[in-house]
C-alpha cells in the first residue's frame, strides 16, 4: 500500500467527483482550474497507483488510458465508442474461462481485463 500524500489524496478526490472515465490530462486541467499546484506527471503516477491498487478503474480508449473511481471489486465494462457511456457488467463465463485457460497452460493466479466496446442504444439509433 502506498503512503497517502496530499497529491495522491487530491487526485483521488478529483477522480471521485468526475463523471465517468477521464484522462490524466483532463483531470489535471480540472485540478489546475481549481488552483491546485499539482503537476501532470504526479497526476499520472497517482492514477496508475490508484488503478494498480484497485481504487480506480482503468481502460484504454484510442490509445489513451482513462480512469474512474472504483467503488466495487473486480468487474468488467460495456463502453460506447461514441459517447463513452460505461456500464459495469457481470461476466461469470469470462471468469471461468480465464481460470480454465490459465490452468491448462500451467499458469496460476490469473488476472485479466475485459472491456467490451460497441455503440450504446442511443448512439445506434442516432446512426440509423
Amino acid at each position: 500500500m502506498k503512503r497517502n500524500t496530499w497529491q495522491r489524496e487530491a487526485v483521488r478526490e478529483a477522480l471521485e467527483t468526475s463523471e465517468g472515465f477521464v484522462s490524466a490530462q483532463a483531470l489535471h486541467s480540472r485540478m489546475r482550474e481549481s488552483d491546485s499546484p499539482i503537476g501532470l506527471a504526479t497526476v499520472y503516477r497517482a492514477l496508475a497507483s490508484l488503478a494498480s491498487e484497485g481504487e480506480a478503474d482503468s481502460l484504454q480508449q484510442d490509445g489513451e488510458s482513462l480512469y474512474r473511481a472504483c467503488t466495487t471489486g473486480h468487474h468488467h465494462h460495456l463502453i460506447c465508442r461514441n459517447c463513452g457511456l460505461t456500464i459495469e457488467i457481470e461476466a461469470d463465463a469470462v471468469e471461468a474461462w480465464a481460470r480454465t485457460v490459465a490452468a491448462e497452460h500451467g499458469f496460476t493466479q490469473p488476472s485479466h481485463v475485459v472491456d467490451v466496446f460497441g455503440l450504446c442504444e442511443a448512439c445506434s439509433r442516432a446512426q440509423d
